[in-house]
């Protein structure tokens, strides 16, 4: 049996208005744990120098509170933590030391788009917040240090998995502008319902 894009829509429709009742609405809890990166906006050009790579790695924490309105959107105010790092290049001499590093708690709100599908619901989000800790940019082109309070811009894609979509995978970005940096996030979640 051949299958074609009318078949497709007609199995979402039959997903999507048979099963929202399988997504959570109410209000819930989401804690998610994971691995970050921090990179700077700029393409880099080293020259005639040695590619240095200039990305910090770490930790991922946050925690949010989950206002679901509807099966197929949410708000979510949150909070976390994004600690980054560079080893040093021990192999490196007469250079400086570029890094991009991003020691921070954050604070702010986003909202989902969620298909409301069981077992695999893929979601997209935004929205707006503050980071609160150390930045550091250090790169040919870029020379920001400082502990400051700062705007970023959360965007996440993902899936909300099982039966009741309750575990997460996703991967997020927070972007600070007046840092000149962006966060990359790989991150898996687990919602307790409230309600």
């Amino acid at each position: 049996m051949k299958l074609t894009l009318n078949h497709f829509f007609i199995l979402f429709i039959i997903l999507f208005s048979s099963q929202t009742q399988s997504q959570t609405t109410g209000n819930s809890i989401k804690a998610s744990i994971g691995f970050a990166s921090s990179a700077s906006y700029y393409i880099e050009n080293y020259g005639s120098q040695e590619e240095v790579d200039v990305m910090g790695g770490g930790l991922y924490l946050q925690g949010e509170y989950i206002i679901g309105s509807k099966s197929w959107f949410s708000v979510r105010p949150y909070a976390g933590a994004i600690f980054t790092s560079v080893d040093k290049n021990q192999n490196i001499q007469n250079q400086p030391q570029y890094k991009v590093t991003t020691n921070a708690f954050l604070l702010g709100g986003k909202v989902r788009f969620c298909a409301p599908i069981p077992w695999v619901a893929p979601f997209i989000e935004g929205g707006i917040g503050t980071s609160i800790g150390k930045f550091e940019t250090f790169t040919p082109n870029v020379n920001f240090n400082k502990s400051d309070v700062l705007l970023h811009i959360p965007f996440s894609i993902g899936l909300a998995v099982g039966r009741h979509n309750n575990f997460e995978i996703g991967i997020s970005g927070y972007f600070h502008p007046a840092a000149k940096q962006s966060n990359a996030v790989f991150a898996l979640g687990y919602t307790f319902p409230l309600d």
